[in-house]
């Protein structure tokens, strides 16, 4: 029998703690259900700023003006007297290619034009003897056209002669190659003893590249939806990967007006155009073809405008259109394609905080700077904006929303939180 009580009376404890401990939660679950939802955000204050729009776009460094070296005649190289990197100057020799056959077909229509020419004077002289006679009736028609069709054909054999010869001379003289303008040897790519080929009707062998280094730009691939936004002698501060520290002022010289498309028929099909910035460099700093780079073309600047960090800008359905459970399923939803805004009519807006809650104000964006957006809405100017976290202003924060702002720079005055 006691030993029946003992376990009745522990099941009994084991019971009343079971029960404390549900008592207890569902205390906890209700004081926590009666408990205001407040969000932590920082805040900017709306100001007026010199808002500069920019197009980002990377691309590699070239000199304004490079021509390729190509052959134009076949044949070993005999000499090639410069070295990449070297400095050339107009005229300079460049390269030789052995000359032995060419200059064999050059005397060969040098002599086909002695012999036209003894030909020619023969057959004018027949020509201008059968004239005499067939005006003295000495000789019949048919003697008088022969001599002349002789004499006739006489001059073309001389012209075509004279048209060999200078074939000829022309294609001898491009067994030398001399250099088409002042510049640097970028880039050299045969040596001596190599063979090279070419032709008048197709691109022959290339042996080098002779650039201007003094004169660099940036070529940049822009897309198709900034490109409409970039002019000619807009400004661009170009980053160079090789020059960390230094940022290299240019304008845009030159858009191309066809587009390069790569993937095409695929989904990653992307469409660019070419933008070519001159570029200012500095003394004693030495830029190289294909070195990478990133530019920042400054499209538009408008100055004292009302900006808010590009952040703050967020987007919500309009309150006329909102229905009863609307409101979860568009905070889960991700509008942030231009399709997506206009499927679901939302609205751009920014979350004011007044006495501790947080109101939606529609507003219109203008320019877009790298960190500030333009608004057109005067009455914001000097109120706080929430600038942060982006899961409250992207997610949490609806009107009216409780919210509590920490900022970093921030010192409490009098129980409320004022910037520093």
């Amino acid at each position: 029998m006691a030993n029946g009580k003992k376990s009745s009376r522990k099941k009994l404890i084991v019971f009343l703690i079971i029960g404390v401990v549900v008592i207890t939660l569902v205390a906890l679950v209700i004081m926590g259900s009666g408990r205001e939802n407040i969000i932590t955000v920082q805040t900017e204050k709306v100001e007026r700023r010199t808002i500069t729009q920019i197009v980002t776009a990377t691309g590699k460094i070239q000199p304004v003006t490079q021509v390729k070296i190509n052959a134009e005649v076949s044949g070993e190289i005999v000499e090639l007297p410069v070295r990449e990197g070297q400095r050339v100057a107009k005229g300079q020799l460049l390269v030789r290619i052995k000359p032995d056959a060419y200059q064999a077909q050059f005397e060969r229509a040098q002599a086909s034009l002695t012999i036209s020419e003894a030909n020619l004077v023969k057959a004018e002289a027949e020509y201008k003897r059968a004239s005499e006679l067939y005006e003295k009736r000495l000789v019949s028609d048919a003697e008088m056209d022969i001599a002349r069709a002789s004499n006739q054909s006489a001059k073309a054999s001389h012209a075509q002669a004279q048209a060999s010869l200078k074939e000829a001379r022309e294609t001898l003289a491009k067994t030398t190659i001399y250099s088409p303008m002042d510049g640097v040897v970028s880039q050299l790519l045969r040596e001596v003893a190599e063979r090279v080929s070419g032709s008048t009707f197709t691109q022959g062998t290339e042996i080098m590249t002779v650039a201007d280094l003094a004169r660099m730009e940036a070529r940049v691939d822009v897309g198709e939806n900034d490109i409409i936004l970039v002019s000619g002698g807009d400004t661009a501060r170009v980053k160079v990967d090789a020059y960390t520290d230094s940022t290299f002022v240019g304008v845009v010289s030159q858009i191309a007006n066809t587009a390069k498309t790569t993937g095409v028929g695929t989904q990653d099909q992307v469409i660019n155009f070419e933008v070519r910035i001159l570029l200012k460099t500095p003394p004693g700093v030495e830029l190289r073809p294909g070195m990478s780079m990133t530019a920042d073309i400054e499209t538009e600047t408008r100055q004292n405008v009302l900006a808010v960090p590009i952040q703050s800008v967020t987007v919500r359905a309009p309150k006329m259109e909102r229905k009863e459970g609307e409101a979860e399923a568009e905070n889960d939803a991700k509008p942030s394609t231009l399709a997506g805004r206009k499927e679901q009519k939302l609205d751009e807006v920014v979350f004011v905080v007044e006495d501790g809650q947080a109101k939606t104000v529609v507003v219109k964006r203008g320019l877009t700077s790298d960190t500030h957006v333009e608004i057109a809405s005067v009455e914001l100017e000097g109120k706080e904006v929430v600038a942060g976290p982006f899961r409250a202003i992207n997610r949490e924060l609806e009107n009216g929303s409780k919210v509590k702002v920490e900022n970093k720079a921030a010192r409490r005055t009098g129980g409320s939180i004022a910037q520093q």
